[in-house]
């Protein structure tokens, strides 16, 4: 293939803008911020967890409170059934059984009480404990946003700089002819981003081969206008006088 010196200079261009992209689209990947928001993204799964099962238990405890109160508002309301009786009855058999029943709801009244004061204080601990999980949830809900805004910051410069090489990649690619641009970008398929590289001191800049012998020969035979390859990488080799042959 020919190509002026010109033309394959430009290749150079075109590759040096090419590794700038790769090197900006990695390092959009690879930011710190998707490490810690990965981090972040696990500690909130673990804090829900432990979040739904200290809640799962304030609900148990609620539910025993519930039933307790329950129970203690029919013991309130059977006494005081029983002292409406006492204080319209005559029969010393009715004010007896009445009075030994009144004792033991009052007995049962007590213990009730007892329990619900314990359950009651075993709700506020349960409540505290889901506080401090939420708390927990809530600071993390903060570094995320934080770690967010913080990496979206830098995803809008690295998005700028990605469009200037784009537009600056279209300029250079509209000078070079289409052969040349064809086989450019076949290269930079098959050579992993390696398309064209400078031969400076008879060394492929590309992989960093040292032209020796024949290769050595070929090279500085051929034609300025002939477009030369490394014979290691593959990589179209440019020619300019920092070449060495």
């Amino acid at each position: 293939m020919k190509a002026s010196p010109l033309q394959q200079k430009e290749l150079l261009r075109l590759q040096a803008l090419d590794i700038k992209v790769l090197q900006l689209n990695h390092q959009s990947k690879s930011l710190v911020q998707h490490t810690e928001l990965a981090s972040l993204n696990r500690e909130a799964e673990a804090s829900r967890m432990k979040l739904l099962g200290r809640s799962g238990e304030l609900d148990d405890v609620r539910t025993e409170l519930g039933r307790i109160e329950s129970d203690v508002e029919v013991v309130e309301k059977r006494i005081a059934r029983d002292t409406d009786r006492l204080q319209h009855t005559s029969s010393i058999k009715d004010i007896q059984a009445l009075d030994s029943e009144i004792a033991s709801l009052k007995k049962r009244l007590f213990d009730l009480e007892e329990i619900e004061i314990a359950v009651l204080e075993r709700q506020e601990e349960h409540e505290a404990a889901v506080a401090v999980v939420e708390k927990e949830r809530d600071a993390i809900v903060d570094r995320v946003k934080s770690t967010e805004s913080a990496r979206d910051e830098v995803l809008v410069d690295l998005t700028r700089q990605l469009d200037e090489l784009v537009r600056d990649r279209a300029t250079v690619a509209a000078t070079i002819p289409e052969d040349l641009a064809t086989l450019y970008e076949r290269l930079r398929i098959t050579g992993h981003g390696n398309a064209a590289a400078l031969l400076r001191a008879r060394t492929c800049s590309g992989c960093t081969m040292t032209l020796t012998g024949s290769d050595l020969a070929d090279a500085r035979q051929a034609p300025t206008d002939d477009v030369i390859f490394c014979p290691d990488c593959g990589a179209v080799l440019v020619r300019t006088e920092e070449s060495g042959i």
